[in-house]
């Protein structure tokens, strides 16, 4: 690989360990500015291990991150998420006791600037929240927690967006929903990298992907070349 001006995230030979289990063992990939990446993988391939690596939540034993040109691969959490990179968790990580705004105000918990222009924003994108804003976010819908979460995510206004499972237990209707809002978060430039065990519907809608498998990356191009790959649609197509 080799990085431009125009490359956002560069990892490369990385590997993470929890003590004798090596959950990533060489991963190798990059995201341009502006790019919907996605990675593939069964559930256990090391996807939301990388994300969390990415996010300086676990420590890699090998490799390197690189942001914005910038080795990240052992700076605090904290300073990841102030120099732009924000994650959507699998599971959406949402504090259900807490209001809807107190949940996007979280968001922002390391901007320094006045953030009403931020929530203004979110409100325009997310109608929905604007009107539930005082509402416990326990109460929202699974759909609609989802879209919460995505939403906090997008109060740090981040340069990079990590999404790891956003359609994991929703309806296929809903899933859908969540994706139109990934998909029109790129047509406004957000550059996005997103895991995914729903490969059919990551595959339609983003521009390259990552084959996971058992830690590594074995296969990546467009996401039109790995529809194609026979590979790819006997383990995760139906053939």
């Amino acid at each position: 690989m080799g990085e431009t001006n125009n490359t956002v995230l560069a990892v490369e030979n990385l590997a993470v360990s929890y003590g004798h289990i090596q959950a990533i063992k060489k991963v190798d990939l990059e995201v341009s500015r502006g790019e919907f990446v996605v990675l593939l993988g069964s559930n256990g391939a090391g996807k939301s291990t990388l994300l969390n690596a990415i996010l300086g939540k676990v420590r890699p034993s090998r490799g390197s991150i690189r942001f914005l040109g910038r080795d990240i691969t052992q700076s605090p959490t904290e300073n990841i998420v102030a120099s732009g990179i924000s994650l959507v968790p699998e599971g959406r990580g949402i504090l259900p006791m807490m209001s809807v705004l107190d949940n996007l105000e979280l968001g922002a918990y390391h901007v320094k600037h006045d953030i009403s222009g931020d929530l203004k924003q979110v409100f325009e994108s997310f109608p929905f929240l604007a009107q539930r804003r005082k509402q416990p976010a326990g109460t929202l819908s699974g759909g609609e927690q989802q879209m919460l979460a995505i939403a906090r995510a997008l109060m740090a206004s981040p340069t990079l967006l990590l999404l790891d499972e956003p359609s994991l237990g929703l309806a296929p209707i809903i899933a859908s929903q969540v994706y139109e809002v990934v998909l029109s978060l790129r047509e406004k430039g957000q550059t996005i990298l997103l895991t995914e065990q729903n490969a059919r519907k990551a595959l339609k809608h983003a521009d390259r992907g990552y084959v996971f498998d058992l830690g590594t990356t074995v296969l990546s191009g467009t996401c039109e070349e790995l529809s194609c790959d026979p590979g790819v649609r006997k383990a995760y197509l139906g053939g």
